[in-house]
Formats: structure tokens, C-alpha cells, sequence
């Protein structure tokens, strides 16, 4: 963090850092400390919630919180104050500027109409005055306006974020039906009357983001799911004549993860053209191969934290990668980082006990390799000896992909290449 510091007590401006790629705002979930504590540089001093991830913010400097700016559940822009810190040496209320957190190289968003957009933290005129008492963010109200959407059509639309919140993606969405000449919201979903028996859960924040990612992922792409079945005996072999050592020489668990994560570098470097998005009607084309990893969190939600450059890690960098992630998913201490930027995805269905699945597509990327699991059955083994019957280890692996970009030629290609990757493993090589 940056600040100017003087000789003289004054209090130090903390504001809202920038949270990770296209975020524009936050909601402030927690505040850890209360005005009149002292708060040591780097200490945990706010929690906040964005469409993405919830994290810690701490605090810039050492001091006393002498004044907070912000209410738990506000909705707060990038850069705008959260608190006053009471910072000794500091000659007078200076704003501060954040370090922004690492960030991945640009990435194309979801594809969405062209529309000239500004974004901006200065509040902009209301298309038209209204009674309604929903917020929208400046960016929104940019939208609707450069789009002639007035106030009445906009409190029409479903909202996604918290509290019906509409949110950027909401109404790119709706534009997008409405050029095509639907020009009225979504209809309702027929209503559910419980009876007095049934128990109503609210869904959480994450479940309510996760809903309408899925959702827009399933009108946005033709989904096709193409199959291949893979010999995975080598590396059952291996990992379990391994997996002992690496745990206490490296305290490193080895599950079945990273060897799947290594394939798909690999894979992809051999078939490029998997790792893409759609741009209206551009391709394009990822340079790094950036691999989303699926953890499922105690609360029964999901989230996708990214191996990013996959395939510059050997088998165990990738290994603590995965662990490193997968255990600060399970405890909430991901940071905005470490679920930007991702270029292609996985999900471990056999964690769980299917055997295969037909995954949804994680805009904007184009692919999805869902795993199965791992099952001992009599295979037909061919030889130069002739054929013979043995006991494998099979697992059926799936590919879902976007059917405007990647065709079944293309899949076909992509899976086999991870099948021979997978089912040629190195059964000499050391970890």
C-alpha cells in the first residue's frame, strides 16, 4: 500500500482495493473491527463479498479505526473510502492507493452485444425518475442509458446479485434477447407452494451466483459432450508406490487430480484451438492455458480457482498447486487472483462416485473435461500374442464444448491426446 506520511497524527483514507479483473464494486459482509480498535498494518480489517469470491481486506497501516464509512451489506464502488485510520506521523487525511491485487493478463469477457460503455464510479442521471426503490450500480445505469432502457423497463429485469441486485451480465443479457426482438424480460418460474411439511431454504449469495452463471452458460453455448474411455492401470500403479513418499518428504497429498491437470496442459498445447472464447464473431485464441479446477465447499457450493500456466509446473508444482488452492477453497481464504483468468476447465465427478457426467460450460471459456471414476473391470487387452482378457483400472472421460467454435473433430482430437497422455504415463520416471 501507498500513503504520504508526515510527522504530524492525521488520519490515513482506506479505500475500497481493486478486487480482481472487471470487478467494479464490492458489498462490505463483516466489519473485524470496530471504530475506536487498533489495527496493526496488515491485520484483517474488513470482509467483502464480490460476484466472484469473498475475502479479507487488511489494513494498510498501523493505527486506531477511528471512523468506518461504510454499513455491513453496502454495496461499495472500487476506490471509494471504507474506513479512517488514525495513523501516527501522518500530517492530514490522505486517500490511499492500494497496491491492486496480481492480476492474469486481459481476458475477453463473456460475449455480449457492442455497447459503448464507460465505466465509471462517478454517478450518472437517472434515465428517468422512478419511485422504485432498487439499486443499480453507475455502471448499470450507463448501460440502460446508452440503450434508451428507461427506469420502469429496467426494474423489470431479474437480477442476479444480492438482494435482486442487477448486475452488469443481467443486463448485457437482456440486451441481447431484446436486439433479437425479445423485447420483454424473462418470464417468472411457475411458483412453487410448499406444504406444511416442506422446509424453504433461502439460497446463499454464492448459490444465487452460481444459478445464473449456470443458467447463462446454457442459453449463451450449444452444449455437445463428446466421450472417450482411458486405461488409467499405469498411473494407479504409480501414484500408489508414490504417494507415501511425496507425502513425507513433501507433505504433499497425491490424489488423481494433478495427473489430470498435466494431460490437459499437455493436450492443449497439441490442440490448441480447445483453449478459446467467442468474441461476437472472433475466435479467441488463449496463449497461456490457465486450467480451472472445481472444489466443492462444505456448504455444498462450488468454485473454480485456476492453475494458471499449467503447463510451465512439473507433476508435483502442479500437485501443491492443487492442494494449495483446493485447501484455502474448503476454508474461504481464496483471494479475487486465484478464480480470474481461467482458459479452460475440470471437474472431478469420481470424487464423488459417478462414473461420467455432462458438465456446463464455464463462460467464457469453450471446454469443460469432466473425470469419472476410476473402476477395476475385465478389458480386452490386444497383443502381438493375440488378445487376452485382464483386470484395468477404466475411467470414462467427457469433454463438454461450445459447438459454434469447437466441433466433434475437434473434441475427438483433444480427448485423444489426453487418453494417450494419460494411458502412456512414465511408469519410471520419479516425483
Amino acid at each position: 500500500m501507498k500513503s504520504e506520511m508526515n510527522a504530524n497524527m492525521g488520519n490515513f483514507e482506506f479505500i475500497m482495493p481493486q478486487m480482481g479483473e472487471g470487478l467494479i464494486e464490492a458489498t462490505v459482509t463483516k466489519w473485524l473491527k470496530q471504530e475506536g480498535d487498533t489495527v496493526t498494518e496488515d491485520e484483517s480489517l474488513v470482509e467483502v463479498a464480490t460476484d466472484k469470491v469473498d475475502t479479507e481486506i487488511p489494513s494498510p497501516v498501523t493505527g486506531v479505526l477511528v471512523k468506518k464509512m461504510c454499513a455491513e451489506g453496502e454495496v461499495v464502488p472500487i476506490g471509494h473510502t471504507l474506513a479512517m485510520i488514525e495513523v501516527e506521523g501522518l500530517k492530514a487525511a490522505v486517500k490511499t492507493e492500494p497496491e491492486q491485487m496480481p492480476q492474469p493478463e486481459p481476458v475477453k469477457k463473456e460475449t455480449s452485444p457492442v455497447v459503448n460503455v464507460v465505466e465509471s464510479n462517478v454517478e450518472q442521471p437517472e434515465p428517468e425518475t422512478s419511485s422504485v426503490s432498487r439499486f443499480y450500480s453507475p455502471l448499470v445505469k450507463n448501460i440502460a442509458k446508452q440503450e434508451n432502457i428507461p427506469m420502469k423497463e429496467l426494474a423489470s429485469i431479474p437480477g442476479s446479485g444480492k438482494d435482486d441486485r442487477l448486475t452488469k451480465e443481467d443486463i448485457l443479457n437482456y440486451i441481447r434477447k431484446r436486439k433479437k426482438g425479445d423485447h420483454t424480460p424473462a418470464a417468472p418460474a411457475v411458483p412453487v407452494v410448499p406444504s406444511g411439511d416442506d422446509q424453504v431454504i433461502e439460497m446463499d449469495r454464492i448459490r444465487q451466483l452460481i444459478a445464473s452463471h449456470m443458467s447463462r452458460s446454457w442459453e449463451t453455448s450449444p452444449h455437445v459432450n463428446s466421450f472417450v474411455e482411458i486405461d488409467m492401470t499405469n498411473i494407479v500403479h504409480w501414484r500408489e508406490k508414490n504417494k507415501s513418499l511425496l507425502e513425507h518428504r513433501e507433505e504433499q497429498k497425491l490424489t488423481f487430480t494433478p495427473f489430470f491437470i498435466e494431460a490437459i496442459a499437455k493436450s492443449v498445447r497439441d490442440v490448441p484451438y480447445v483453449n478459446v472464447s467467442m468474441d461476437g464473431t472472433k475466435i479467441i485464441l488463449r496463449r497461456n492455458i490457465n486450467i480451472g479446477m472445481a472444489v466443492a465447499l462444505p456448504n455444498n457450493n462450488l468454485i473454480v480457482p485456476v492453475i494458471r500456466n499449467a503447463d510451465q509446473k512439473s507433476l508435483l508444482g502442479i500437485t501443491r498447486t492443487v492442494n494449495d488452492l483446493s485447501n484455502r477453497a474448503r476454508i474461504g481464504k481464496l483471494v479475487p487472483d486465484d478464480i480470474t483468468g481461467g482458459t479452460i476447465s475440470i471437474t472431478n465427478l469420481g470424487s464423488v462416485g459417478l462414473i461420467m457426467g455432462t458438465p456446463i460450460i464455464n463462460q467464457p471459456q469453450a471446454a469443460i473435461i469432466a473425470v469419472g471414476s476410476i473402476i477395476k473391470r475385465p478389458v480386452v487387452i490386444e497383443s502381438p500374442d493375440g488378445d487376452a482378457i485382464a483386470i484395468r483400472h477404466m475411467m470414462i472421460l467427457s469433454l463438454a464444448h461450445d459447438h459454434r467454435i469447437i466441433d466433434g473433430a475437434l473434441a475427438g482430437q483433444f480427448l485423444n491426446r489426453m487418453k494417450f497422455y494419460l494411458e502412456k504415463f512414465d511408469i519410471n520416471q520419479s516425483i
